[in-house]
């Protein structure tokens, strides 16, 4: 019998939704068909893959067989997509956030120019609502924007929505003393949603360390200069986001891809790519 990439892809998302539900969101199938894959993998490794509780997590063999999985599923995915459009060519200038470069992109850009050599990318890193600014006078072909309301762009791809959080330590917040924030410059999405949500709670803030980058603003965050806000997949593992009983909650993020035409098949394929790589 040999391993199907369906099995392998199911498996990885129960890995990493630690559900079955979740995972069955994900890959597009019925909980039981996620159940009869994973079934059908540890029959055929003769392991047990998954300690079976009210959440599941990995067994030792599991866990070894994650790194295999996500290899073989990533070579069978590179595998298609280099000889499904192996002709592709041509310039796409694309503009994103610098904390989605830093965090989610480095790689998989990589992996599109390795796969799609003769696609010549042209990436520029900027705050979302210079980017927008500089996409409608046609600068970028593709665009990747931080929104609060999914309205902000109504022409936009929805990619996902999660929380935005308080990230620091909590001994720097005292309520008779402005809030110090790390924060990006004007006109940053995230700065906004922070400064205005402390003047809606009446709250004193004083901005101590201002910075576009992410790498610096969780550098002054762990040196304790201040309080920062960030998207929930973005904060760091050694750092912590605040409980809301700190300071006043913060609107959703929402990320999009916004596009200026439907009919450039190299623009079309790197939308699809990234598209891909951030969903899973």
């Amino acid at each position: 019998m040999n391993i199907d990439t369906i099995a392998l892809q199911c498996f990885i998302a129960v890995a990493e939704t630690g559900s079955f539900t979740k995972a069955a969101e994900r890959v597009s199938r019925t909980q039981s068909a996620i159940s009869q894959q994973i079934t059908k993998l540890e029959y055929l490794l003769g392991k047990s893959l998954l300690v079976r509780g009210k959440a599941f997590t990995l067994t030792p063999e599991g866990e070894i067989f994650l790194g295999y999985a996500r290899r073989i599923f990533a070579l069978h995915r590179e595998a298609l997509d280099r000889f499904k459009d192996p002709d592709l060519e041509g310039e796409v200038r694309f503009g994103l956030p610098e904390n989605f470069a830093s965090v989610y992109l480095s790689d998989v850009l990589a992996d599109f120019s390795r796969i799609h050599p003769r696609i010549l990318l042209n990436i520029e890193c900027d705050l979302t609502l210079n980017l927008f600014d500089r996409f409608k006078q046609n600068e970028f072909d593709l665009v990747l924007v931080k929104m609060n309301r999914p309205e902000d762009f109504p022409n936009g791809l929805d990619v996902w929505s999660e929380p935005l959080k308080w990230v620091g330590d909590a001994s720097l917040i005292d309520p008779k003393k402005p809030v110090p924030l790390v924060l990006a410059p004007q006109p940053c999405v995230y700065r906004a949603s922070a400064i205005q949500s402390l003047q809606q709670a009446g709250r004193a803030w004083r901005l101590v360390f201002s910075s576009p980058s992410y790498t610096g603003a969780v550098a002054a965050v762990r040196a304790g200069m201040g309080i920062s806000v960030m998207p929930q997949t973005m904060i760091p593992g050694d750092l912590q986001a605040l409980d809301a009983v700190w300071l006043p909650n913060l609107a959703d993020t929402h990320v999009s891809l916004i596009k200026h035409t439907a009919s450039n098949p190299a623009i079309n394929t790197l939308e699809k790519f990234v598209l891909h790589k951030l969903k899973h």
